[in-house]
């Protein structure tokens, strides 16, 4: 997510169009996020994320999540880099892994997740400077985790994604 503001629809008398007004910055936040039927976990970084943060998520996500875990990957790079390509090897106890088809976001239940903070917590937000982003981005996420319709919403991105 950069500082560039997701625009959506939003209402103004008539007459007076809204302005979004923000600077021309690039620098962005990048998320990463596991979903389970019930909840989900995320983690964000500045910039690009790097091999030892998604091996570090991958961690933290099994602390949080007992048992064995299937991830759900697309065809990022940073998944098919040697390290984390090692680490999975070595965690095949706990952790499998399933690749999604090149190009096909809308299988991804994690994409639906992206979408819905974007469009509905974030919408229209124009932050100052990447702390602002990185703080508002983290709160939208706990407000999402803390609702009460969590669970239907977290099976409505995996019947978008058609795979339950």
């Amino acid at each position: 997510m950069s500082q560039r503001p997701h625009r959506a629809r939003t209402w103004a008398p008539r007459g007076q169009t809204p302005v979004l007004t923000f600077n021309f910055n690039w620098k962005s936040v990048s998320a990463i996020a596991g979903l389970t039927r019930r909840n989900f976990y995320f983690q964000l970084h500045a910039g690009a994320i790097k091999s030892a943060q998604v091996i570090g998520f991958l961690r933290a996500l099994h602390r949080q999540v007992p048992g064995k875990i299937l991830l759900l990957w697309d065809g990022a790079p940073i998944h098919r880099s040697r390290l984390v390509t090692a680490f999975v090897q070595e965690q095949h106890a706990w952790l499998h892994v399933e690749r999604l088809p090149a190009y096909a976001p809308e299988i991804n239940p994690v994409e639906y997740l992206w979408a819905y903070w974007k469009k509905n917590e974030l919408a229209n937000f124009c932050p100052k400077d990447v702390w602002q982003l990185s703080h508002a981005a983290s709160q939208a996420l706990k407000r999402i985790r803390r609702r009460r319709h969590r669970p239907q919403l977290i099976a409505a991105f995996f019947h978008q994604a058609e795979l339950f």
